[in-house]
């Protein structure tokens, strides 16, 4: 499988989490999970078949999940995706979250969220998204490694934050932030990290076991086998 991840403009910092590239490039029918991180993804399959749950169309976008998510391809499978913060999937005019949690919708081929992923997706996306800016409560959210962080950085009480990520995420605040530093750790472990332990400790885990409890419910493996197997989201 060859994953690759085209580089972004900083004018798209807090907005878009990655632009990717997929080829299956092997025969017969391809199993994966990915890994959930907190974003919803864009995806539009060139060639190929897709299942997860049931057959999917050339464009559709998949929404947030606190659990892997094993899906199935063919050989011939080619893909391009962009990974949205769920605020800038809003900001571009896509359905509420909570609406497809832990599910995906398919998007009309002559939409606009579908022809950012014509071309050179990276400069429509930067196109779509001129002007816009994270907002101040998404802004916290990415800082904060707790619940009780994003409340001082914002002055909203910990009841109206659960009420906020009801609505527009469908998921706790604890359980998104939780996702957000899963990524981290996991990009870390991608990259090469000097140390498990020095990972758990950089990314706020009480220690490495704790990790590892997350690899395992959230990537289905502990990081040692994360560090050889992932690639990017992909196990």
């Amino acid at each position: 499988m060859d994953y690759a991840e085209l580089p972004l403009p900083p004018a798209l910092a807090g907005l878009a989490a990655a632009v990717w590239t997929l080829a299956a490039s092997q025969p017969g029918w391809v199993e994966h999970e990915a890994t959930p991180d907190g974003c919803v993804e864009l995806i539009r399959r060139h060639a190929g078949r897709s299942e997860w749950r049931r057959g999917q169309p050339e464009y559709f976008a998949t929404g947030l999940s606190d659990r892997p998510i094993r899906f199935g391809f063919s050989g011939d499978a080619r893909f391009t995706a962009i990974k949205l913060w769920p605020w800038a999937w809003h900001a571009l005019g896509g359905a509420p979250c909570p609406g497809f949690a832990d599910d995906w919708i398919a998007i009309a081929p002559d939409s606009p969220l579908a022809a950012l992923l014509e071309g050179d997706p990276v400069a429509n996306l930067a196109r779509a998204l001129a002007g816009i800016a994270p907002p101040p409560l998404a802004i916290a959210i990415l800082a904060s490694d707790s619940v009780a962080a994003i409340s001082t950085r914002t002055g909203l009480p910990h009841r109206r934050l659960q009420r906020i990520f009801a609505r527009e995420l469908g998921l706790a605040p604890r359980t998104y932030l939780r996702l957000l530093r899963f990524r981290e750790a996991l990009q870390d472990v991608q990259q090469g990290a000097d140390t498990l332990a020095g990972t758990a400790a950089a990314r706020g885990y009480a220690d490495q076991a704790h990790m590892a409890r997350d690899f395992r419910a959230l990537a289905g493996m502990p990081p040692s086998d994360a560090r050889t197997r992932a690639r990017g989201p992909f196990l």
